[in-house]
């Protein structure tokens, strides 16, 4: 195999791949990114088993070939090379990959492709596109409630399945760490009808996210019970889905709370921000007194001291005293993208609903805490 390709290029693509590598190995295939050279395409690969990514990148190829070099390590040669350099990748079979820029001249030791194993294949029953952007929104707005709990493993992804809303069937996303909980609606995608629900792990979530940025184009998803692959403009992520039944979600998303306050977003944000400066490093907690047409947030600590800052509300139901982690609230209130939010509460030991304005298909659920 012999090939020169553009040091940007190829930068970008690695950069793609071999963060899908695991940085602790027992298998040492699995620390290498595969590299096979055909026609006028360079096409990497690389895997941890539960999340395979290849992508193909335009290259200058004298000789079709193939090899397998370790990952960090040709991410980091090419990292440090100059901007603009042209690099040569030469293997000619004799287990060495030799990189050459400029003056720079690295050899790395391979491992036979025939190890490296394949992830992609098999049937796919369901397959439809959703527009890049839809599917950012669809991510941006959930993957922050995702739980990093390893022993309630369902929780650990995005639950996405179809909904039927007032008659309507409609795409829902939803992730939940037990203490906040996230559900986003879009138009149900054409070709994703009687899909399965199907929980896409953590990990491949934020993979996704990484790609999503450089791609304007509608991203083809096709689905399995068991593998959700998505195919972008260069590259293709396979990952397996996390098996396990994903909770009756519907049961916390409170629907006899008759409490409506209406705060500016930026204010609210900005004010638990501060008044959050003095609470517990452990406990995060922010007071809101809701009274008339004033929310007043109060934190304290017995080693900080206390913080109080007054914001203009629409409210006109009773007083209510209610504690939130400020974190939680905090990026709750930072994925609303209307200029107010609406919370809508029942009492102090309830979960409370937060939404923006102009936005029905999307709703937050946030647990309270004693303060």
């Amino acid at each position: 195999m012999k090939l020169t390709i553009e040091r940007t290029d190829l930068l970008r693509s690695l950069g793609h791949v071999q963060s899908v590598v695991e940085r602790r190995n027992t298998i040492p295939i699995l620390s290498n990114v595969k590299i096979e050279a055909d026609g006028d395409m360079l096409s990497l690969n690389a895997t941890d088993m539960d999340l395979d990514i290849v992508e193909k990148v335009a290259a200058n190829i004298s000789t079709p070939g193939a090899t397998t070099a370790p990952a960090l390590t040709f991410f980091e040669i090419v990292r440090k090379l100059p901007d603009g350099a042209q690099v040569e990748l030469e293997a000619p079979g004799d287990g060495k990959l030799t990189i050459r820029a400029g003056r720079s001249r690295f050899t790395l030791s391979c491992l036979p492709t025939e190890d490296f194993p394949v992830m992609s294949g098999g049937e796919y029953g369901h397959t439809f596109s959703l527009a890049a952007a839809g599917l950012r929104e669809l991510i941006d707005r959930t993957r922050f409630a995702i739980s990093t709990e390893e022993t309630r493993y369902y929780l650990n992804g995005i639950y996405v399945h179809v909904f039927n809303r007032d008659g309507t069937d409609v795409l829902r996303a939803v992730s939940t760490d037990g203490h906040r909980l996230a559900s986003v609606e879009m138009p149900l995608p054409e070709g994703a009808a009687g899909m399965p629900g199907v929980i896409v792990p953590r990990k491949t979530v934020g993979e996704i996210r990484k790609l999503i940025d450089e791609t304007g184009d509608d991203v083809e998803i096709s689905l399995s019970e068991a593998k959700i692959k998505f195919a972008f403009d260069d590259a293709v992520l396979t990952s397996k889905l996390i098996d396990g039944t994903f909770p009756d979600y519907q049961r916390v998303i409170p629907v006899n709370n008759d409490k409506e306050m209406v705060v500016d977003r930026k204010a609210l944000t900005d004010a638990v921000d501060r008044v959050s400066a003095i609470s517990s490093e452990k406990s995060r907690a922010v007071k809101l007194t809701i009274n008339g047409d004033t929310l007043s947030l109060s934190a304290s600590s017995p080693e900080n001291g206390t913080a109080q800052e007054d914001v203009e509300i629409t409210y006109g139901a009773d007083v209510i005293e209610i504690g939130f982690n400020s974190a939680y609230l905090l990026d709750i209130a930072r994925q609303l993208d209307s200029e107010t939010a609406t919370f809508v509460l029942a009492d102090a030991a309830s979960p409370t609903i937060i939404r923006g304005a102009n936005d029905t298909g999307t709703i937050y659920v946030l647990m309270p805490m004693r303060v």
